[in-house]
């Protein structure tokens, strides 16, 4: 982890020099739409071992600060800071292996808020007069600012729900560990974009390079099952921006 912050700080510190030092092409502001997916190890010891992952995908929004600038005629970097909030569902599943499959009974509801400070390596290649196809690479560290959980039961497919509570996903007690995650976050992203004039189009996949969980193995959370925990969070988006000055 300590060699994954190092490389991703020398990257922000290089693009942050050579913007410094280059003329800077625009400041501007994006939005979008961003789907976080968590993907974890399952934690609950007895469901089978070769139910390895849990996938949780999350939609919602993102908006953002741009600044972009060329080192050489098309090449440069963008890097800003962006905002992230979004939410998603389990599906109703049996809380245990002996419960009848028929009989769903619960549910979480996943919420999720970041902040994040990118840097994007970028090639524009320009098809016409002030217009261009972007490819971009690069890292971005990002902090969550909430993450929660929210629990419902229901007795059978056609009963009530019950609302179980609204709970932190940091700082659990240690009897709530195997949801204990690391608020900091580093992923490495790619992606492609077209720009006209000040308007811009940019789309791409974040890819997580940090272990979410506080803990490296399910035994270290009480569980009599010697099983790595392991996972990341990943993230895919797609913005549209305006430069409000360029030149």
């Amino acid at each position: 982890m300590k060699k994954i912050l190092v490389i991703v700080c020398m990257c922000m510190a290089v693009a942050t020099a050579a913007v410094a030092q280059s003329l800077p092409q625009g400041l501007g502001i994006q939005i979008g739409f961003a789907e976080p997916i968590m993907r974890l190890n399952s934690s609950d010891p007895n469901m089978p071992k070769d139910s390895l992952v849990n996938k949780t995908i999350m939609n919602g929004m993102k908006v953002g600060l741009v600044y972009d600038a060329a080192i050489v005629k098309g090449f440069g970097a963008t890097v800003g800071i962006n905002y992230t909030f979004a939410a998603g569902s389990t599906n109703w599943s049996k809380k245990s292996p002996s419960q009848p499959a028929e009989y769903p009974q619960y549910k979480e509801k996943i919420f999720y808020n970041q902040l994040e400070l990118f840097v994007d390596w970028q090639y524009k290649f320009e098809i016409a007069k002030e217009t261009y196809i972007i490819l971009y690479t690069g890292p971005s560290i990002q902090c969550a600012v909430e993450m929660s959980k929210r629990g419902f039961e229901k007795e059978n497919p056609t009963g009530d729900v019950t609302n179980k509570g609204k709970v932190s996903c940091f700082d659990y007690t240690d009897a709530e560990m195997a949801h204990d995650y690391q608020r900091m976050n580093v992923t490495w992203g790619v992606g492609a974009g077209f720009q006209y004039q000040r308007y811009f189009l940019r789309g791409g996949y974040d890819f997580g390079l940090m272990n979410p969980y506080k803990v490296g193995n399910f035994n270290e959370m009480g569980y009599s099952l010697d099983r790595r925990t392991r996972g990341r969070l990943d993230q895919w988006n797609i913005r549209l921006g305006i430069y409000l000055w360029n030149n």
